[in-house]
């Protein structure tokens, strides 16, 4: 990853809403990504879209590509020792060389080896919050696997759970039971799913607590290569995939402050929206509170 002056000194003063003008073919939109097929890698570029209740919004939040990017390289780096990831051999060369004419777009781009998705997400959870505070609620336990009764809001876990999900390509995820995940990826696989899951994210809480942070919860995700080896791809403990916390205003019983787009829901939840296309207009105070989450997120896990 980047330097923090040097990624300060990249953020756009607009957002970037989509890639065009690229010398290869785009063979994906996401909700934030677009991925571009290089030859033998794939060339993953990060936008500034943002969506929320899986809608993207009509603003997008100037820079969040970059920050999500370069979290994302500095978590490859760290956790080398627990899991091969996606990154090409000579990654930040090769993605300058690729993009010299367009180096607005480097700070933001990944170059990804090809490999076959895993049909899950590997969700963990260090505390009891979002759906699955919802389904402890309603069910007294979180997505099928026992809790202790009488448990608050934003209560830490006795021990990080492994509460995998769908991968949809549409809508939303739906929880999955183990035996669900197991006939979706064989017995030994989820367990090396589930194992290394559990593994990044401790160690993920622990870097995090050491900058004054707690990792509420987070999902990974992963494929295979040509030899059926394990690799973490997508993103890494960001602040898009993660649910971070400040330790210095942790009080279970409730919601948390948090380092993500939670700012952006909260404000939506304000309105009168109901959550379905078009989504209503981001004033400009939500889209700087936004940016100064991802970057403080930034600034406490690389620092």
């Amino acid at each position: 990853m980047y330097r923090l002056d040097e990624i300060r000194q990249a953020l756009p003063s607009e957002p970037l809403q989509t890639v065009e003008g690229l010398p290869y073919p785009k063979v994906a939109t996401g909700k934030v990504r677009e991925l571009f097929d290089a030859g033998d890698a794939w060339l993953m570029i990060a936008s500034d879209r943002i969506s929320a209740f899986d809608v993207i919004l009509p603003q997008g939040i100037p820079g969040k590509g970059i920050i999500l990017t370069q979290i994302s390289l500095f978590w490859f780096q760290e956790v080398t020792g627990l899991v091969q990831n996606h990154l090409v051999e000579n990654h930040d060369e090769r993605v300058r060389e690729m993009l010299k004419d367009r180096p607005e777009l480097i700070m933001r781009s990944m170059l990804v080896r090809k490999l076959q998705p895993l049909p899950i997400e590997a969700v963990v959870r260090g505390y009891l919050a979002g759906s699955g505070w919802k389904d402890y609620v309603r069910t007294g336990k979180l997505f099928g696997q026992p809790l202790p009764g009488g448990m608050q809001e934003s209560q830490k876990l006795p021990v990080p759970l492994f509460t995998p999900t769908t991968k949809a390509k549409e809508g939303h995820d739906l929880p999955l039971t183990h035996e669900e995940a197991i006939k979706l990826l064989g017995a030994d696989r989820f367990t090396e799913v589930r194992d290394v899951s559990l593994q990044l994210f401790a160690l993920g809480s622990a870097a995090a607590r050491q900058h004054n942070l707690l990792l509420a919860d987070t999902k990974f995700e992963f494929g295979t290569d040509d030899n059926g080896e394990l690799v973490l791809i997508d993103e890494v403990l960001t602040p898009d995939s993660s649910r971070y916390w400040p330790a210095e205003h942790y009080q279970p019983g409730g919601p948390q402050p948090a380092y993500d787009k939670q700012f952006v829901r909260d404000y939506l939840d304000s309105l009168t929206w109901d959550k379905t296309p078009p989504a209503p207009n981001l004033p400009e105070n939500v889209i700087h509170g936004t940016l100064q989450r991802y970057w403080a997120a930034l600034e406490k896990l690389v620092q």
